[in-house]
């Protein structure tokens, strides 16, 4: 863990983003009371966009009745 003070982070800021790696933290200062924490993260692996109509012919059968309303709520239909 680094600590420097404030003035020195905002002269250096670009440098310390760049060399922060995996676990390193750095805390800055303002009249020796820590007031900030630079913390590395890591970058979240990009995904690739979804494809409309990519599962299209996947379903092979579908029940006959497949829209027919339930008969557990018939009393709620009429």
């Amino acid at each position: 863990m680094t600590t420097i003070s404030i003035e020195e982070a905002q002269a250096k800021l670009p440098d310390l983003i760049h060399r922060l790696h995996s676990g390193d933290e750095v805390v800055i200062t303002e009249n020796n009371q820590p007031v900030a924490r630079l913390v590395h993260t890591a970058a979240e692996p990009l995904r690739k966009p979804r494809q409309p109509g990519i599962l299209r012919g996947s379903v092979v059968y579908m029940a006959p009745d497949f829209d027919a309303p339930l008969e557990e709520f018939r009393d709620y239909m009429e």
